[in-house]
């Protein structure tokens, strides 16, 4: 069975950075589209940042310049470096897996950004 595992959330003070990672297990083949999604408090959950097999990559417009997507196909693993932290940023972040046109989700880590 397919699996997403994030890891890498966290406090972090305003202007600092973190880096998240996504994992996935349960396949040999390389995921498709991967993605960051968030979703504060009382809020919608939003697309944060996309990367596809061959690393096109889109941002939503409130993290980029700050945030960076990237993945590992050799250890079909993405991550998310964000500089820059605002306390809008805090919010749990959750990886999304696309496989044979199936979507997987993570649980999600939570990252705090304090004023």
């Amino acid at each position: 069975q397919v699996r997403l595992g994030e890891s890498g959330g966290g406090l972090v003070q305003a202007g600092g950075s973190l880096r998240l990672s996504c994992a996935a297990s349960g396949t040999i083949i390389s995921m498709n589209a991967m993605g960051w999604y968030r979703q504060a408090p009382w809020k919608e959950r939003e697309l944060v940042a996309r990367i596809t097999s061959d690393g096109s990559t889109n941002y939503a417009d409130s993290v980029k310049g700050r945030f960076t997507i990237s993945r590992d196909n050799a250890k079909n693993t993405a991550y998310l470096q964000m500089n820059s932290l605002k306390p809008e940023d805090t919010a749990v972040y959750s990886c999304l897996g696309n496989l044979f046109g199936r979507d997987y989700w993570g649980k999600g880590t939570l990252v705090t950004v304090s004023s």
